[in-house]
């Protein structure tokens, strides 16, 4: 019997009332979750607005990625202790999903910060420039390993960065130790790493000396990477300079940008010393 007090709306004006169509009203009633708080003998079917806070806490549940099944479960013992300690978990759940978003901003402010900064670059010039002390994070040491270990390794390299949310949105790079370069094995790496601007206590990080780099760039494939080389050791003995102790590589273009491996940019960092010492 309707209560002539209080003001009831048809599905159809709740709905609007809602922002939902009248679907999602007439399912939720099926199932059990939120139903018409009056039927009368004619088969109609009325809410009231008092239900607009039950219909909008199912949808924040929703937001929060609470499944139907989870909120009739809730339904089904509701009480004013029940809806607290739910509140108190979602407000665990939002502030868990709130730093999660913060680490995707930082990433995605590098990722622009990186790609504004190689717009202006000459990929074709070599310069030394002065290098901050920087902090990277490794994988595990990958020298002289096998084709099929070095895919293993920059699998479980990237599931640690995602594990312990270490992906800072700069690029994965690689480290050579001076030997291997000088025998010109370019890509035989010690070391994936990515850089720590922020870095946590609890993690195990490689300190990169601030020093000196000699800093080129490679268009193309590892195929054509000796030549690059080969013009970077010759600008590095004219200015007097010899080979430290690690090379760093990492990409300035890649698949993301562009669509052929040919016109991938490797930005090459050689840390070099006055030749004279």
């Amino acid at each position: 019997m309707f209560n002539k007090n209080i003001k009831y709306f048809t599905t159809g004006e709740f709905a609007k009332i809602c922002k939902v169509n009248k679907q999602t009203l007439i399912y939720y009633d099926q199932i059990g979750l939120l139903s018409p708080i009056v039927k009368d003998d004619n088969g109609y079917r009325y809410y009231s607005i008092a239900q607009y806070d039950l219909f909008s806490v199912i949808e924040l549940l929703k937001t929060l990625g609470m499944s139907l099944k989870g909120i009739q479960n809730y339904l089904a013992e509701q009480s004013p202790n029940a809806f607290l300690t739910l509140m108190r978990q979602q407000q665990q759940i939002v502030a868990q999903k709130r730093k999660e978003l913060e680490l995707i901003e930082g990433m995605i402010k590098v990722k622009i910060g990186s790609l504004e900064e190689a717009a202006n670059i000459d990929f074709n010039e070599i310069t030394i420039e002065r290098y901050p002390e920087a902090t990277f994070y490794l994988s595990r040491n990958i020298e002289n390993v096998t084709e099929e270990q070095f895919v293993q390794a920059v699998a479980d390299f990237i599931d640690e960065l995602d594990r312990s949310q270490l992906d800072t949105g700069h690029p994965i790079g690689g480290m050579t130790r001076r030997e291997q370069v000088l025998a010109g094995n370019y890509t035989n790496y010690s070391h994936l790493y990515m850089e720590q601007p922020l870095p946590r206590a609890g993690h195990p990080y490689f300190k990169a000396i601030a020093g000196d780099c000699l800093v080129g760039y490679h268009i193309g494939t590892t195929e054509t990477l000796p030549k690059t080389y080969a013009r970077l050791f010759k600008v590095m003995e004219e200015q007097g300079y010899k080979l430290g102790q690690y090379v760093y590589e990492e990409y300035i273009y890649d698949a993301i940008v562009k669509k052929r491996e040919e016109d991938y940019v490797t930005k090459i960092m050689l840390e070099i010393e006055n030749a004279s010492e």
